[in-house]
């Protein structure tokens, strides 16, 4: 066994778990930050009729609702949709928040460019650069300037950004990691990246972003259809103190949620020498705990839904993915480690 295997603890004992947080699953990222703080689930890319989708707002809202989701950001193609009347309606109970954004939506040259703005003030004009990172940086800095937080969305859609692209945007933090829709090409191909293989070359090079997974749905009147763009495919979970919009955005942008196609968490404790993971087991599904440190390598395994990995002091950043024998996943974002960390 090598000496970073080694370190890999498998032992329930030596993970902190807290009974869960309603109704999300107790996650501790460290002793001194529990009190007080809750996990709820939400999606941050959805469409209605205002642009692209096939349902109204309160349509697409309650679907979230109904389906076990704490929030949902309405994030239309150049249209800011209004979410103060649903919320006065679903949100009066307080436990099921809508929140107003755009996909601010462009090209440069034959490349398709999508930004976009969580809890934007007012709408956002899409602008034109002379290429893509300048493209992408002048619709993050009109986010910025509209009081919204910015995620890049789906890179791969159109092969349009490239790590490096995304590894020289200043003012963001955020972008998809994994999209729902079926031509957002997360797995990469012909020579091209995966959006994970290009999280990691970001990471490498010394810039600090997070993965987000989402839905981008469009689609919820067509059920069964592999084309559609459905919900449920994708969420974040945010640790947060209210289910508020400043504090699941301060979440996001702190990097305080794990990404997930299904796999769900109840222990994810970050500490100053340590990452714990522990997957909630669901069915008969097995597990293995995957930790990845700086130019993607795989620093330990486990082959149970229980992990710790220790961190030596030269990985650049510990990363940690979850997958379940269904293939379904969850992503825990980085950790700065050692003097290479990424900023």
């Amino acid at each position: 066994m090598s000496v970073r295997a080694a370190r890999v603890a498998m032992v329930l004992g030596s993970l902190v778990a807290l009974a869960p947080l309603w109704p999300a699953p107790a996650v501790v990222p460290d002793a001194s930050a529990q009190a007080g703080l809750r996990w709820f689930k939400g999606n941050t890319h959805s469409h209605t009729l205002n642009s692209d989708g096939d349902s109204t707002p309160d349509e697409v809202a309650r679907w979230y609702r109904e389906n076990g989701y704490h929030f949902v950001f309405l994030t239309d193609h150049n249209y800011l949709t209004s979410v103060d009347g649903l919320n006065a309606i679903m949100g009066a109970d307080e436990r099921f928040l809508i929140l107003k954004g755009e996909e601010v939506t462009t090209r440069a040259g034959d490349k398709p460019v999508h930004v976009n703005g969580l809890n934007v003030e007012r709408l956002v004009e899409p602008h034109l650069g002379v290429d893509v990172l300048d493209t992408i940086q002048k619709n993050v800095d009109a986010i910025r300037a509209a009081k919204g937080v910015p995620h890049v969305n789906h890179p791969n859609y159109g092969w349009a950004i490239t790590a490096e692209d995304l590894a020289q945007v200043q003012r963001m933090r955020l972008f998809e990691i994994y999209s729902g829709h079926p031509y957002a090409n997360n797995m990469g191909g012909g020579g091209s990246p995966g959006l994970e293989e290009m999280w990691d070359r970001i990471l490498t090079s010394g810039r600090l972003l997070y993965g987000i997974a989402v839905d981008d749905a469009h689609h919820f009147k067509r059920p069964g259809d592999p084309l559609a763009v459905a919900p449920g495919r994708a969420w974040v979970v945010v640790r947060a103190a209210a289910l508020t919009a400043r504090a699941i955005l301060d979440a996001l942008e702190r990097g305080d949620f794990y990404a997930s196609t299904g796999v769900e968490l109840d222990v994810m404790a970050v500490a100053k020498t340590s990452l714990s993971i522990r997957a909630k087991p669901f069915s008969t599904f097995k597990y293995r705990i995957q930790f990845i440190g700086r130019e993607g390598k795989l620093l330990a395994e486990s082959a149970s839904n229980v992990a710790a990995y220790q961190f030596v002091g030269d990985e650049g950043y510990v990363r940690a993915r979850v997958i379940d024998s269904q293939g379904r996943m969850a992503w825990v974002q980085p950790v700065p480690v050692g003097a290479s960390a990424p900023k």
